[in-house]
């Protein structure tokens, strides 16, 4: 088997291909080793030390550290990987399974038409470009011509976020929509 890594705009978080399907739809997050004790996998990757924080994509995983460098922890990581996959042990416990609750959305009924069109650029235009980079940005809510959105993976913490934030996203968002004024991370 083998795994290749990308390096990530999050300088503290790498991203792993192991050439096969991570999960099928959806994305999961932990930030702590107690999130991550649904995943056999999460669980052998926060037993490395220095590791803070997992992320699974559909063909990617991303490892996020708090210290260390990354030619000391990815020996450890890609063992980790490989020995979840070649042992077949199932990506979740239980029958666990993907969530994309970030919590309830919220947006005025009247701004549903809105929503449904930041929603759709969301999908077709931002997403793909994110998981490009080892993470995801799910919407969360529209309220007063702000949007909200919830990042995850690589795109939790980077130092880029702010840019690709306001640059990337919301210029996409007001070219589309005029009510758009202005997109926060939650």
């Amino acid at each position: 088997m083998f795994i290749q890594t990308e390096a990530t705009p999050n300088p503290a978080t790498l991203k792993f291909l192991p050439g096969r399907v991570v999960m099928p739809e959806g994305t999961f997050e932990a930030k702590t080793p107690e999130q991550g004790e649904v995943s056999p996998l999460a669980q052998r990757l926060f037993a490395v030390p220095g590791v803070t924080a997992v992320f699974f994509g559909y063909d990617f995983v991303t490892v996020t550290k708090a210290d260390g460098e990354w030619q000391h922890l990815k020996p450890a990581i890609l063992g980790a990987i490989m020995e979840h996959f070649m042992t077949g042990a199932p990506l979740f416990a239980n029958g666990y399974g993907a969530t994309e609750d970030d919590g309830e959305e919220f947006f005025d009924e009247q701004d549903a038409a809105t929503v449904e069109t930041i929603k759709e650029l969301l999908e077709t235009r931002i997403r793909p470009a994110v998981a490009g980079d080892g993470g995801d940005i799910t919407f969360r809510g529209f309220k007063d011509g702000t949007v909200y959105l919830v990042m995850k993976g690589a795109c939790s913490g980077c130092p880029s976020s702010t840019a690709t934030l306001r640059h990337g996203i919301q210029n996409l968002l007001r070219h589309f929509l005029p009510d758009v004024r202005e997109v926060q991370a939650v």
